[in-house]
């Protein structure tokens, strides 16, 4: 029998694997004050990212006991985003472009999958090599996504927008080159649907992606705006406080 949706391994993996993720962070966040020590959990992070990745395409290059090298190169925006974040992080410098591509398609995809991984059927049980590769990749891609983003080594801004166009073309360059050359039968959504029965193809997805993420910088910078004005009068009523205090 395989193994289900919310099935007993289903959520005893979420719960380890979320309070691992919530304490790993917070020690991080009070522990890791320089940057040297930030930069190395960054980067074992990655590190970790970048191998649960690279493991679970090679389970797929020799799943059906045939090699399938076509298969090493990631078919789907999760799979190529925990590659290029990992790189990004290993081998880019702070506030690199890959990153304000990555950093909130790590974060929604890699949560939403680990709570809702179709593909947890393909195996008799989590621990099945392309299952618990598949769900590690997506974990950890999530949670290195909120540490770049919690030791300042990407500042979110609209100004980076063009990152993401340039990152959607990219992957479906790629996805076109796997289909059309390599013979895979789909990448990328650009023909199937996301979840079955549903209009959700890449065509669909794209546009709707980009209206919430302009809501999300928006947000972000109306956000920005109230603190920077905040700070500014915090400022002004100590300097008048001041002012007073040498009068009298």
């Amino acid at each position: 029998m395989p193994a289900v949706v919310f099935g007993v391994e289903h959520f005893l993996y979420m719960g380890i694997t979320g309070v691992l993720a919530l304490v790993g962070l917070y020690l991080a966040k009070k522990y890791a004050k320089t940057e040297k020590s930030q930069a190395i959990i960054l980067k074992a992070l990655a590190a970790a990212l970048f191998a649960s990745v690279m493991i679970n395409r090679l389970s797929q290059v020799f799943r059906y006991g045939t090699v399938r090298w076509n298969q090493i190169i990631p078919d789907s925006y999760c799979s190529m985003t925990s590659l290029v974040l990992s790189l990004a992080v290993m081998f880019g410098k702070k506030d690199n472009d890959a990153l304000h591509f990555t950093w909130i398609l790590a974060i929604f995809g890699g949560i939403s999958t680990v709570i809702y991984p179709a593909f947890i059927g393909q195996g008799p049980t989590v621990f099945y090599i392309p299952t618990i590769t598949g769900l590690l990749h997506h974990s950890l891609s999530a949670t290195t996504a909120i540490a770049v983003l919690m030791f300042g080594w990407m500042r979110v801004t609209y100004k980076k927008w063009y990152c993401t166009l340039f990152g959607f073309t990219c992957y479906l360059t790629v996805g076109a080159f796997l289909i059309g050359y390599l013979g895979i039968s789909d990448a990328y959504h650009i023909y199937t649907p996301l979840l079955d029965g549903t209009p959700l193809t890449t065509w669909v997805m794209a546009p709707m992606y980009a209206v919430c993420y302009a809501l999300i910088l928006w947000i972000i910078e109306l956000v920005r705006k109230k603190k920077a004005r905040a700070g500014i009068c915090n400022v002004s009523e100590e300097k008048s406080g001041s002012e007073s205090n040498q009068i009298s």
